[in-house]
């Protein structure tokens, strides 16, 4: 045999340790393990959240496949009951092993590949299993130290259990992400995973193990921990190819926020990305087209304070601060590491005019949803430049309840423009948005304007949109126009600085061009009932 029990009826075995002391070591791993385990849980909805978008759809196939994956190790355990410690010991190294590295390997799909969903699916399922395995496997070795009712030793283990995942629910986001990072925080994890499920068979329960069992665990939990440790050291350069097979070899900056990735690439103005958690949402390449058919339609009248909300960029700010009788702007961005590199890298700071050197610009870091029901001022234009709708935090961007607090900040003849998403592409979606806004109390224009192709190698736009689950890329920018009272056809107001790109003829075709892709019946979207979905 691998491993020799006594029978419980035989009373409880010999070990170098009191019973209590035994016991309490038993629920010391318990207390690690499921700190562990909750950490890779958590580890990868945030990473597939950042990588894949959809954070309901990830979070939600995460814990449905982990949950399901839990039952089927807990059956398997049942196998492994008469050799528990050393069958334990190898869970864990492989928990730690798998755990630990599925942050590295999510990423390296994402990067190589383009394609992390499976890589997911699959980890998911195998911690599922791995972690459903311990519980059974821990009963049996807790009831060998010190012999107790069932009743009580479930007892026991689960408060450990929930206690254990308490804590590694709170460690991960304010200990291990902003400390360490995804990486290094699972890679870390994985290593104290396998010293704990190590540490408790070859010293509790070594009177158990053959001396070929103990070798055994011994490698492997050696091997284990150098594995992760090797890839600690080797997470900087990893990190660097795989930003080069995401980005292209003009990575800049490279930010991890509490909020996203923030990457720039480009030697100047004229080459510049920004992309935000992978995806590319400014290219200097063709950004003033699109911040052209945002911001000046929306200026075509009063205009004496404007309201930008995202835009932390500052080149929707570029665009309001051309109007020479606009008296004040106030920028409304979530991440203030987009706003500091708007004001300090010189080539995003140069695209955007040095926007943040006008002292009519204020910047606010806030939640812009948090940010509107405590500001009592009114705009005479509102402009929302934020990330495209979907399941996501951004959802509540986009919601009825949204866009009524922007009806309630509008002065008389007040604007508000709104970033849909492409029609062509995403036209729920799209119409959707608009459904909303006319739910907030507002009457609504829709507009469209064709992209141009960005130069970046997979030939989509740059701008708020993502691609969607079909890979489909954009081929449009869809924006709503909207006030309080009836809304002409979007147009450039008398004043306004000539753009780039953009004249009255076009936007005319482009309100014409929206119309003709009307989605009649689309239902508002709210706090409560978001109704944003990737479309294919």
């Amino acid at each position: 045999m691998i491993d020799q029990q006594v029978s419980l009826r035989g009373g409880a075995a010999r070990l170098p340790v009191r019973p209590r002391t035994g016991r309490f070591l038993v629920l010391a791993a318990v207390f690690v393990c499921a700190a562990c385990g909750l950490v890779y849980e958590l580890e990868l909805v945030a990473l597939a959240s950042y990588l894949i978008g959809d954070s309901v759809t990830q979070a939600s196939v995460v814990l449905s496949v982990m949950v399901f994956a839990m039952g089927i190790g807990s059956l398997l355990a049942k196998r492994l009951r008469c050799h528990a410690a050393v069958g334990f010991g190898l869970i864990e190294a492989a928990l730690a092993l798998i755990g630990g590295s599925s942050a590295l390997v999510l990423y390296a799909s994402f990067a190589w590949l383009g394609e992390s969903q499976y890589a997911l699916v699959g980890f998911s399922l195998a911690i599922g299993v791995l972690i459903g395995a311990e519980i059974p496997l821990l009963m049996t070795l807790i009831q060998r130290v010190d012999r107790q009712d069932a009743g009580g030793a479930v007892a026991d283990l689960f408060a450990a259990d929930y206690v254990g995942a308490l804590v590694g629910g709170l460690a991960f986001p304010f200990l291990l992400l902003p400390m360490l990072g995804q990486l290094t925080g699972a890679l870390l994890t994985g290593a104290v995973n396998a010293a704990a499920g190590g540490a408790l068979v070859l010293w509790v329960f070594r009177r158990d193990l053959t001396p070929g069992s103990r070798r055994l665990l011994v490698v492997v939990n050696v091997s284990v921990i150098a594995v992760l440790a090797t890839a600690t050291g080797l997470v900087d350069d990893f990190e660097q190819a795989a930003r080069r097979a995401v980005y292209g070899d003009q990575v800049r900056v490279a930010v991890q926020t509490g909020v996203q990735e923030v990457v720039l690439t480009g030697t100047d103005r004229d080459s510049l990305g920004l992309y935000l958690d992978g995806r590319l949402r400014v290219s200097a390449r063709d950004e003033h087209r699109y911040h052209e058919a945002l911001v000046h339609p929306a200026m075509n009248g009063p205009r004496a304070r404007v309201l930008i909300l995202g835009g932390g960029d500052g080149l929707a700010a570029r665009e309001v601060l051309r109007y020479g009788d606009v008296r004040s702007v106030t920028l409304v961005e979530i991440d203030p590491a987009v706003t500091r590199l708007a004001r300090t890298d010189p080539a995003l700071s140069e695209l955007n005019g040095h926007a943040y050197r006008d002292p009519r610009l204020t910047a606010v870091g806030a939640d812009a949803f948090t940010w509107l029901r405590a500001d009592h001022h009114r705009y005479d234009v509102v402009i929302s430049d934020l990330p495209g709708p979907g399941i996501t935090a951004s959802t509540k961007l986009y919601s009825a309840e949204f866009y009524g607090l922007i009806a309630e900040a509008l002065a008389p003849r007040g604007r508000l423009v709104v970033h849909a998403g492409p029609p062509e592409v995403r036209p729920r979606t799209f119409w959707t948005v608009e459904a909303s806004v006319r739910a907030g109390g507002l009457a609504t224009r829709p507009y469209r304007i064709p992209g141009r192709p960005s130069g970046h190698p997979s030939g989509f736009t740059a701008s708020p949109d993502r691609l969607g689950a079909g890979g489909r890329p954009p081929e449009d920018w869809g924006f709503v126009l909207a006030a309080a009272g009836p809304v002409g056809e979007p147009g450039l107001g008398a004043g306004a600085p000539v753009p780039r790109s953009l004249g009255e003829a076009e936007l005319r075709e482009g309100a014409r061009a929206a119309d003709g892709l009307r989605l009649p019946g689309q239902v508002p979207s709210t706090l409560i009932h978001p109704r944003y979905s990737e479309e294919t």
